[in-house]
């Protein structure tokens, strides 16, 4: 289980580890040109298939992160619409049917809102998630009789339906939290970074004159910067860039039905 501060702590460290391997190159470079020996023309083509690796796989990276995230926030929304949606059909029940399952509704819709309020906390989230599977059985059986006695399919061909949809949107959602790149995905982009980082301190080392340590640090600070926005949007209940403020909108329907 990541803890909030992984998506800062995992940039924080490639960057501490960038700035040792350019400092590593720059060494390394001084001191092979000190001893007189000079690099063939081939490495300039070497350092900027890297360069154009690690810009690929960090391009890619992003650009998945920040499409998961949007994805997860849409889930967000077409849950509520789908609660809301079946809440509205509870109208085609009995009138004595209806008070038990708007009851059940309401604890449901806190339940959801619990799985993901600290999903750092296992046990809380597991007891949150185990308190929606009782209620989903609860809503349903309690559909199921009070459909039966309504005379007409309405109430068969629309709330039943609906309960469906609100169930599975909680399973894709589920699915949604879970779904990350493979680990090794991270680990190449640190290994590539900290490749570039050593193949720009060695071209610096390579020239006269000292190391700029604004451009140095601007380089590092870039990399550090968009490393960290890639894991904090792969990982929006930990980091900066949450998604709990599209929890509002299933918070207010919660209250309406609290009303």
């Amino acid at each position: 289980m990541f803890s909030h501060y992984f998506p800062a702590a995992f940039a924080a460290t490639v960057g501490l580890v960038m700035l040792l391997a350019i400092l590593g190159g720059t060494h390394m470079a001084r001191t092979r040109r000190a001893r007189g020996i000079l690099d063939g023309d081939g490495a300039s083509s070497v350092d900027g298939a890297i360069y154009g690796i690690f810009g690929l796989v960090l391009a890619f990276t992003f650009a998945g992160a920040a499409a998961r995230y949007e994805v997860r926030r849409e889930l967000i929304r077409d849950e509520t619409n789908a609660i809301g949606t079946a809440y509205l059909r509870l109208d085609l029940l009995p009138n004595l049917r209806q008070p038990a399952l708007r009851n059940a509704f309401s604890r449901y819709v806190a339940a959801r809102l619990a799985v993901f309020e600290d999903i750092t906390n296992r046990q809380a989230t597991a007891n949150a998630k185990a308190t929606v599977l009782v209620l989903q059985h609860e809503i349903w059986t309690q559909a199921v009789a009070a459909a039966a006695e309504v005379s007409g399919p309405q109430a068969t061909t629309l709330l039943l339906p609906a309960l469906n949809e609100m169930f599975d949107i909680a399973t894709t959602r589920e699915v949604a939290t879970q779904n990350h790149p493979p680990t090794i995905i991270y680990l190449l982009l640190g290994l590539l970074a900290c490749a570039t980082a050593l193949n720009a301190g060695y071209a610096i080392g390579s020239k006269e004159g000292p190391a700029s340590r604004l451009h140095i640090a601007g380089f590092v600070l870039a990399i550090t910067l968009i490393l960290y926005v890639t894991v904090d949007l792969e990982m929006p209940r930990l980091g900066l860039f949450r998604i709990s403020a599209a929890d509002n909108i299933l918070r207010e329907l919660g209250a309406q039905f609290a009303q």
